[in-house]
């Protein structure tokens, strides 16, 4: 089809074309009209130490704005924290999803959250408690996660120490590693000293260091084998130190990084102010009329194709014809056949072989192409 024919079924389609976008356009403002009036706020979130500075534990690097704006967006829009906010405003929690918008301003880590309501004492208490909610559930969850690490790392150190107390009273020493250490540099020093005495002939002192160096040998030899376990002990103690240092250190950030999120310091809220039915009837009249052309587009396009279809319909069997086509005559010059032609009616009026012409049944006789008007000049050539 061309762009004439499109024209053509646009204006005889017309009234569907435009009465459908009409009527969509018109219920919707009727409904934004007789709508109660709506009041909105937007609530101002802008935490920059929370996002790469120096509190920044969870959001750091080159996305770490997006980062906080996406997880502040679906800690906003949370079941715990819609759940929270409705406990404390009294407002429904489906009022709550419907009525809340959260953007990020730009590139930036500020956030914005939009409450629209009929009711305007809810605007604005509404938009304090999600601001607090979702900071709390970002930040105020992290403290209380390092807190358990830091008791959970508390008990293991209570616990190795209890264990290496244990094995002191039952092998009945303290300290053996040092010990032991303390042990073999005196051992050393009495080799030492008995090569020298034996240097200058002081075989009395000779023979006290050999004693000394027996006892301390044997003493070596009571430690030496409970060593292992001891210093397994004691390794066990200095790890579970270690982690508590750090235990500490993971919930003093974690403080931090609530003390840098208090909504008293990093939310505003903006004042309430009436939405303009004016803005209201643009944005929905607006779509809702284009989604009705379309659907009257739809609509002509069905129409049309029905049509067709019924036009198109195969006629009517050759029984019912009142002019049925003549049959084989008798063999002879006067035999009527149909034949196929490339001209008929009109000089100069062609038709397609095979066809039939619009004033009837063709036929050839004595060598003459007859149709229903009467004979027809032959065709050069044919």
């Amino acid at each position: 089809m061309e762009i004439v024919d499109y024209l053509r079924i646009a204006r005889r389609r017309l009234w569907l074309l435009v009465g459908v976008p009409v009527l969509a356009a018109g219920a919707a403002a009727t409904l934004v009209l007789i709508a109660p009036q709506q009041y909105t706020a937007t609530a101002y979130v802008a935490a920059p130490a929370l996002v790469g500075g120096a509190a920044a534990q969870q959001f750091t690097g080159n996305q770490a704005a997006n980062q906080f704006a996406a997880a502040f967006s679906a800690a906003t829009t949370s079941p715990r924290v819609v759940d929270e906010v409705a406990a404390d405003t009294g407002v429904a929690a489906n009022r709550l999803r419907s009525g809340l918008v959260v953007s990020q301003v730009g590139a930036s880590s500020q956030m914005e959250v939009t409450f629209t309501s009929p009711d305007r004492s809810t605007v604005s208490p509404v938009l304090t408690a999600t601001a607090e909610r979702a900071l709390a559930f970002l930040f105020s969850s992290q403290v209380a996660i390092a807190t358990e690490q830091v008791a959970a790392a508390s008990a293991d150190v209570t616990a190795a120490t209890a264990a290496i107390t244990a094995w002191e009273k039952e092998n009945k020493v303290t300290q053996p590693d040092k010990i032991y250490q303390a042990t073999l540099n005196e051992m050393a020093s009495l080799r030492q000293q008995r090569l020298q005495m034996q240097a200058v002939g002081n075989g009395r002192g000779a023979d006290a260091a050999t004693e000394a160096i027996e006892a301390g040998q044997q003493q070596l030899d009571t430690i030496g084998p409970k060593l292992p376990d001891y210093q397994a002990l004691i390794a066990q103690r200095d790890a579970a130190t270690g982690a508590l240092s750090s235990a500490r250190q993971g919930l003093q950030s974690a403080r931090a990084q609530v003390q840098a999120a208090d909504p008293a310091e990093v939310a505003s809220i903006g004042a309430v102010r009436e939405v303009s039915r004016t803005t209201s009837l643009i944005n929905t009249t607006v779509p809702v009329a284009g989604a009705g052309l379309l659907l009257a587009v739809v609509l002509v396009a069905m129409l049309e194709l029905l049509a067709r279809n019924r036009a198109g319909e195969p006629p009517a069997s050759s029984t019912d014809s009142p002019n049925p086509p003549p049959g084989p005559g008798p063999t002879g010059g006067d035999e009527t056949r149909e034949i196929p032609v490339a001209r008929v009616g009109r000089v100069g009026r062609a038709a397609p072989v095979g066809q039939l012409s619009q004033a009837g049944q063709l036929s050839q006789a004595g060598g003459r192409v007859y149709g229903s008007g009467g004979p027809l000049e032959p065709q050069p050539g044919r």
